[in-house]
């Protein structure tokens, strides 16, 4: 069978994708940072005019998920949108973190559009010394 093709449509697939705003069941993708400062890790996630409200983080196991939803910010009925060019809708952005991450003391704060979370290190994921036992623990077995 011959399938005739067409070398745009996986280019209009992907404009189409990122043009339409997100859902709850098929949210956009937001941009994030990540990086180690100290003994924790920080995620960063860029969500200009979202409220603290329209948040919703949740950590299950190791799979941590933030999703967010910028509303429309008029809510006039007599408002006529003359040009609209910021995304509106859900976004969302899953991580999965290593076991070596304390995700029961996770920090995040909302300052000026950026969400940040802080991940400790857990304690057991510390470098730490190994003390060596001396001359005295050897033993010699006779038989």
């Amino acid at each position: 069978m011959l399938m005739r093709t067409d070398p745009f449509r996986e280019l209009d697939r992907l404009t189409q994708q990122l043009m339409s705003p997100g859902t709850w069941s098929k949210p956009s993708a937001m941009a994030m940072d990540a990086y180690r400062e100290g003994e924790e890790y920080v995620v960063a996630f860029d969500l200009p005019g979202v409220s603290t409200d329209a948040i919703d983080i949740d950590v299950e196991r190791n799979m941590l998920t933030v999703k967010a939803e910028r509303r429309p910010a008029v809510k006039s009925d007599n408002v006529q949108m003359e040009l609209s060019e910021r995304p509106l809708g859900v976004f969302s952005r899953q991580i999965v973190l290593a076991d070596a991450l304390d995700t029961e003391h996770i920090q995040a704060d909302y300052d000026a559009g950026v969400l940040t979370l802080r991940i400790p290190i857990a304690e057991r994921a510390k470098p730490r010394k190994i003390s060596i036992g001396g001359e005295s623990a050897r033993k010699e077995i006779s038989g």
